[in-house]
């Protein structure tokens, strides 16, 4: 933006009369003329006549005579027409350094110079908020002190040139969402993202560490369990629980449906027996002769199991019994003494009865068919295990003959040379093992055979 003052001659145009002196008023704030940063427009003089076509053109164009004499050097100018007189201002300042030739005197008091020089004034964000009310005018960002104006040509002096710029406004942190603040209350900080997390994530959040703690649960337990299990039990905790191993284990485990006996045969032959016949358990008596059932009945009677197998062949029977008893590890381990010292086992008159179910190939197997047998004091379990064997066909013998006799290398007694002696301790050694496995005991032999 331009106005003509900048193009016009500085030659042609008429100096400018100096402003008549006024006294200042320190009640009143200085108008436009003290402000710096105020545009202050002046009147331009009017173009001079363009000549008519074909007129000749003056040489030189001269302005007219002023009417009123230039006032002389020291004189007081005369008061402006426009203002009412006053005092006598002061003394008139001195004169300021002449413009450069080729611009106007009054370059500086231009529109297009002040607008030129105000675009930063009018870009600072400062003084965009100034102002307390609706319509207030802005107050001026420098305030002019009471007193004379600046000389023209200088800077505002006193406290507005030395006052240092303001620092910035510091940043105050809003408020969440839906929260008002009472007052005087500190300022909040937002959330980093902005955004409170959702229930969706909160829940994920909360599955995961429920998930973790089952998955490690159930690991520890399980590993507690493997160290549980695989610690040895003890001698006193294995009796007792082989006290109740008649009612906590199945029929099946006890007395196998077929038992196979590898090399268990005459002449290292394999046998193979299969049950034919489970007795209900019971209690002992009508199990032994008279006399077996008084050597027992020191140990006590619980329970007594019962079955019966027969050979491949079928033409061998057994019987194999176990007595749960109610005495405590020493009382059997002097049962188990007792038998052996006094050869209780090896006596024909202590013999064990033969369960003959009916309708089987045993249900003729009576007292007068027992061939050969065998009594088991088990010292780590409370258990007494029995087993008698005889001819499925009813055929009677005359004298029994012990299972550790009958398989002894060389016997040609009847009982050994048919293998009813090696069934019957085959079945006696595989119903025992049973027994202690399900009572968690080594699967070891700790007694003599009687």
């Amino acid at each position: 933006m331009s106005t003509d003052a900048e193009f016009a001659d500085a030659r042609h145009i008429p100096p400018i009369p100096p402003q008549p002196p006024r006294r200042p008023d320190p009640a009143v704030t200085p108008g436009p003329e003290g402000d710096p940063q105020t545009a202050v427009l002046r009147r331009i003089p009017a173009e001079p006549p363009v000549p008519a076509p074909g007129a000749p053109a003056a040489a030189h164009p001269v302005p007219p005579r002023p009417t009123v004499p230039p006032p002389a050097a020291g004189a007081q100018p005369p008061p402006r027409p426009d203002r009412a007189p006053g005092p006598p201002a002061p003394a008139a300042p001195a004169a300021p350094t002449p413009p450069p030739a080729g611009r106007p005197a009054a370059f500086r008091d231009t529109a297009a110079f002040h607008l030129a020089n105000s675009q930063k004034l009018w870009s600072d964000p400062r003084e965009r908020g100034a102002g307390s009310g609706t319509g207030a005018p802005p107050a001026p960002r420098n305030p002019a002190p009471a007193g004379p104006p600046p000389a023209p040509g200088r800077g505002p002096t006193g406290p507005a040139a030395a006052r240092p710029p303001q620092p910035p406004w510091p940043a105050t942190a809003a408020p969440h969402r839906g929260v008002v603040p009472g007052a005087g209350a500190p300022a909040m900080l937002r959330h980093p993202s902005g955004r409170r997390p959702g229930p969706r994530l909160l829940g994920a959040v909360a599955c995961l560490v429920l998930g973790i703690g089952l998955i490690g649960g159930a690991a520890a337990g399980s590993w507690l369990s493997d160290e549980a299990d695989a610690a040895p039990a003890t001698a006193a905790a294995t009796f007792a629980k082989g006290r109740d191993v008649w009612h906590n284990t199945p029929a099946d485990r006890l007395f196998p449906r077929t038992v196979n006996g590898l090399g268990v045969g005459p002449g290292g032959a394999d046998r193979t027996w299969t049950r034919i016949a489970v007795a209900p358990d019971s209690g002992c008596g009508g199990a032994y002769d008279p006399k077996l059932a008084a050597a027992l009945t020191r140990a006590g009677c619980t329970r007594l199991l019962r079955a019966t197998y027969a050979d491949a062949t079928r033409t061998s029977v057994i019987t194999v019994g176990a007595q749960i008893t109610k005495t405590d590890q020493p009382g059997m381990r002097a049962l188990n003494t007792r038998f052996s010292t006094k050869s209780l086992g090896t006596r024909t008159d202590l013999l064990p009865l033969p369960y003959a179910a009916k309708g089987t190939p045993a249900e003729d197997f009576g007292r007068a068919q027992r061939a050969s047998w065998t009594v088991r004091i088990l010292t780590d379990i409370p258990v007494v295990v029995y087993a008698v064997s005889g001819f499925a066909d009813g055929r009677a013998v005359a004298e029994p003959q012990p299972a550790e006799e009958a398989v002894r290398p060389g016997a040609t007694t009847a009982p050994a040379e048919s293998g009813l002696g090696h069934d019957a301790k085959g079945l006696a050694d595989r119903v025992g093992t049973d027994f202690r496995k399900a009572a968690g005991s080594p699967t070891r032999t700790t007694e003599a055979s009687s």
